[in-house]
């Protein structure tokens, strides 16, 4: 999803700032959606707003310098709903996780047992997020976007609950005996 779409959908939620907007696409609700950062985000509202898509208005804060706060406008709803109505780009799915597992003989075996655990606690806390989604996010489709992640998680943490034992009696195997990696294990 380009940066414009992604800003226009958070701004159908609500108002916010850049920095607001950049957090949720990096570590919020709208993380599962596409990336942008402060550096592409920033232009796409600039231009938005003289494309009138977009209007901002100025918050002062106590000590602090004021913020820029940006509002999604009838003309801004129109374009997010054009742009919704054009075909999605096909998903985007990198692991490192899965790099670690492919090369898991390579690996000493208290390595790959940490990795393994690492992914468990990174995939439940993806679960906490969407929890906090569901609630949050005010389009209706949440509740299925929520169930969809839900459902993805779930069947990764069970996979790999069910099956981290295979992956660890591959760790190692390709080392030498008398490799470094194994003697400190």
């Amino acid at each position: 999803m380009n940066v414009r779409t992604l800003c226009l959908a958070i701004l159908g939620c609500g108002d916010s700032t850049g920095y607001e907007i950049r957090k949720l696409v990096s570590d919020g609700h709208f993380s599962h959606f596409g990336d942008a950062s402060f550096g592409s985000i920033y232009p796409a509202l600039n231009r938005m707003e003289a494309e009138e898509l977009v209007i901002s208005r100025e918050e002062q804060q106590e000590g602090k310098p004021n913020r820029k706060v940006f509002s999604i406008t009838q003309s801004g709803r129109e374009a997010f709903l054009e742009a919704l109505g054009q075909p999605a780009q096909k998903d985007i799915f990198k692991s490192e996780f899965l790099l670690l597992a492919m090369c898991a003989d390579l690996m000493r075996p208290s390595d790959v047992r940490r990795a393994i655990d690492m992914q468990i606690d990174y995939l439940k806390s993806e679960l906490e997020i969407i929890e906090t989604a569901v609630r949050e996010v005010k389009y209706q489709g949440a509740d299925w976007v929520g169930d969809y992640g839900r459902t993805c998680l779930t069947t990764s943490l069970k996979y790999i609950n069910e099956n981290r034992e295979k992956l660890e009696a591959i760790a190692g195997t390709a080392l030498e005996p008398n490799s470094p990696l194994l003697a400190a294990e």
